[in-house]
């Protein structure tokens, strides 16, 4: 089985933090890979640059670090999901890096493991 991981539940994983739920380690645990979608690495960039998270190494040193870890995956950001993030069936919200994530997800017909209610509320994609 394999799964996608939303940008916080991949710094969670990669930083040993414990805020991941236990319904979320149970899927990571089962889970031959984990998948990360190539906007992840965007967004760590940028709470890196807004100082919303800090770590101890410099942030393109986090991020090739953390696509290492065990079972991470790198998806790329293809022309199909850019295409299919601004088409979402119903209603979704604007964040362009979510959108992205949840089309990732869709097209790749992969769960999404997010803690994220606005995407967990989200009825057009299969989440933990």
């Amino acid at each position: 089985m394999s799964v996608l991981i939303d940008t916080h539940i991949w710094i969670w994983y990669c930083s040993a933090v414990e805020k991941i739920p236990q319904k979320i380690k149970n899927q990571i645990h089962k889970s031959n890979t984990l998948f990360v979608s190539a906007i992840s690495c965007w967004e760590v960039a940028k709470l890196v640059q807004k100082k919303k998270i800090i770590f101890s190494i410099p942030v393109d040193y986090w991020i090739k670090t953390a696509l290492n870890y065990p079972k991470i995956k790198l998806l790329e950001l293809t022309p199909e999901i850019s295409i299919h993030s601004t088409q979402l069936p119903g209603i979704f919200h604007n964040d362009p890096a979510d959108q992205i994530i949840v089309a990732t997800a869709r097209i790749h017909n992969l769960t999404l493991l997010t803690v994220d209610e606005r995407i967990l509320n989200y009825e057009f994609v299969k989440t933990v």
